[in-house]
């Protein structure tokens, strides 16, 4: 885990009013839920597990019915650091308590083309640790609606996270509510509580009270002792990671059509979360 100041000189973040900010922002957190019950995850089961060559777990979530968007040191092996073979990935969506909405095999994998897996956190690595895998088969399932992505969140922003975690690996949590205590070269950093098995969990933006993804998480840090999250940019790396597949206009990521979405506020509400390294 990086200390204040290191990551004040990775991030470039003034230590000016940081220290406040992160106090405000945990002030209006809610609490992390695990969310057990059918109705708990109703609208999140888009979310999954992605069990990595059956020695370790990260978050991913569908941006469409066959893609799943994650982080890139995901895809290595944290001893050698190699690439893992992506079909002995399998993305367990809405996977909760030994029971999934829909198991699929991963058929291949592209990562951000300038990413460079290192065990060392830094800025460059953070803003490039995005990864996209096409799933062996679409889930087309009336209960697993993929989400749309959108901008990068502002700073000042309420956003979210639902992620599985090394100690909640069998349900995902949800948090609600963190917020974006500032955003540099492409890397946000965000109030919100993550651990562990995390890595690659979708942010959530609620921008006209439906959830979209505007990052992911990527590892955790520490400002003035409090722990924070560390998120990618999406944008044009998306869009990069859909043309390295060859996606075409079948990947495009499109707003739910039929189906359940938690909005603000609503009944259900959320993102839990957790993050960093599932490997380390």
């Amino acid at each position: 885990m990086l200390r204040a100041l290191a990551l004040i000189a990775l991030i470039a973040v003034p230590v000016s009013g940081m220290a406040q900010t992160l106090a405000d922002n945990m002030s209006r957190h809610g609490a992390l839920t695990r969310l057990d019950t059918g109705d708990q995850s109703r609208g999140w089961e888009a979310v999954g597990r992605l069990d990595i060559n059956g020695k370790g777990f990260c978050t991913g979530a569908l941006i469409a019915d066959n893609l799943v968007l994650t982080a890139a040191h995901c895809m290595f092996d944290k001893h050698t650091g190699t690439r893992v073979d992506a079909t002995r990935i399998e993305f367990l969506a809405g996977f909760r308590n030994g029971r999934a909405s829909a198991y699929r095999s991963v058929r291949r994998a592209v990562v951000h083309p300038e990413y460079r897996y290192t065990p060392n956190v830094s800025a460059e690595s953070v803003r490039q640790d995005v990864a996209l895998l096409e799933l062996d088969m679409p889930i087309r399932n009336t209960t697993v609606i993929p989400f749309a992505t959108d901008a990068r969140p502002r700073k000042g922003d309420r956003i979210g996270v639902v992620s599985y975690a090394h100690d909640r690996a069998q349900a995902p949590s949800l948090q609600e509510i963190c917020g974006v205590m500032g955003r540099q070269d492409g890397v946000l950093i965000m109030s919100c509580d993550v651990d562990f098995g995390s890595s690659g969990a979708p942010v959530f933006s609620f921008e006209g009270g439906e959830p979209r993804i505007v990052s992911v998480v990527s590892a955790k840090a520490e400002v003035d002792g409090e722990r924070v999250a560390l998120g990618t940019q999406l944008g044009e790396t998306l869009t990069q990671l859909r043309g390295a597949l060859g996606s075409g206009p079948d990947f495009a990521a499109v707003p739910p059509v039929n189906g359940v979405r938690l909005r603000l506020g609503g009944g259900r509400q959320g993102t839990g979360a957790k993050f960093v390294r599932a490997q380390d």
